[in-house]
């Protein structure tokens, strides 16, 4: 599959962002620069890299600071869910993927998305061709790892709409087992644990990857979230930090050696391993889930079958009890 560009991408962004500038219904206009600076905490739902280059790049070079917002950055990851955060007050904005979201909302959570900025999954099964597996029917009575500790009703609806009967291996998030031949195939996010595994001397023409947007399951994942009550109580704010965050996003594609520093000194700060090759291919990866060529929708818009599709999966495994209404959840 060809990937977007760097520079296709940054156009469509910028044609995006210009209509919502137009638009009356993003409010404000240029009243934000006229305003007090409004404070505003930030947290991503992972550890610093190059999946949230936008915020970075859009705080690094004072984009937010330009629409009015003093925001404070705090670093993601299982020792600081971001969800939790929200919930508890202690964020205003967070990244979330659209599943857990959705979980949150059904179970009493008021948040609502604000921005759905990845317009593509990219979730994908990889696996070595020597294996035999070249089609999806090859993946038949194999072993496949998938995340310990993320939500396999995904992978779980892959395989019922394939007919498959697999032996599926609970693992955490280490690509050594599927090296080892320890299992034939494993669930990976293309921008990451994919990277990992052509990095560690497989060639990409040795692998087979079935990516599930190609099979009919387009499943969206980071968004923008807040509770209801911040948007009542300032909607200009929850607009104007979209705004300023896809103004980020466009500045990140358009400069892709600089987004990659900015995510490194991140990383640095949080102590988290830092690989720049792999940064950069993530921001590549980021782009082309971000804006997808011929995609329907534009950035920062979740569409309502895309919400559906992935809620029903949610309700038939049973991780929700009922669907919240689409209506409620923007």
């Amino acid at each position: 599959m060809r990937s977007t560009s760097i520079a296709h991408s940054a156009a469509i962004f910028l044609t995006a962002l210009f209509i919502v500038m137009l638009s009356p219904a993003a409010g404000g206009g240029a009243a934000y620069a006229q305003n007090a600076s409004r404070k505003a905490v930030f947290i991503p739902q992972w550890h610093p890299q190059s999946q949230f280059a936008g915020y970075y790049m859009a705080y690094e070079i004072g984009i937010y600071k330009k629409y009015g917002i003093d925001l404070e950055i705090l670093d993601g990851g299982p020792s600081s869910p971001a969800a939790k955060a929200l919930e508890e007050k202690k964020a205003d904005f967070v990244t979330l993927q659209l599943s857990a979201a959705i979980e949150r909302r059904a179970k009493g959570v008021k948040l609502i998305n604000i921005a759905q900025i990845s317009q593509r999954s990219a979730i994908l099964i990889v696996a070595k061709k020597k294996s035999g597996i070249k089609e999806v029917k090859d993946l038949n009575g194999k072993r496949i790892g998938f995340w310990r500790t993320d939500f396999d009703g995904i992978l779980r609806t892959f395989l019922h709409k394939h007919d498959l009967k697999v032996q599926t291996v609970p693992i955490n998030y280490t690509v050594n087992l599927f090296l080892l031949d320890g299992i034939d195939a494993m669930v990976t996010m293309w921008y990451n644990e994919y990277y990992k595994i052509i990095n560690s001397g497989i060639n990409e023409d040795e692998l087979v990857k079935f990516l599930f947007f190609e099979h009919d399951l387009n499943l969206p994942e980071d968004g923008i979230y807040c509770l209801e009550e911040t948007y009542n109580r300032d909607p200009a704010l929850c607009r104007d930090f979209v705004k300023a965050s896809i103004e980020g996003w466009i500045y990140a594609f358009s400069n892709e050696e600089q987004a990659v520093e900015a995510v490194l000194k991140y990383m640095n700060r949080a102590h988290v391993t830092a690989n720049k090759p792999h940064q950069r291919w993530m921001l590549a990866r980021m782009c082309d889930i971000i804006s997808p060529q011929n995609s329907k929708s534009s950035i920062g818009d979740l569409l309502e079958t895309d919400y559906q599709r992935v809620a029903s999966i949610l309700y038939e495994f049973k991780v929700i009890d009922s669907i919240p209404e689409f209506k409620t959840f923007l």
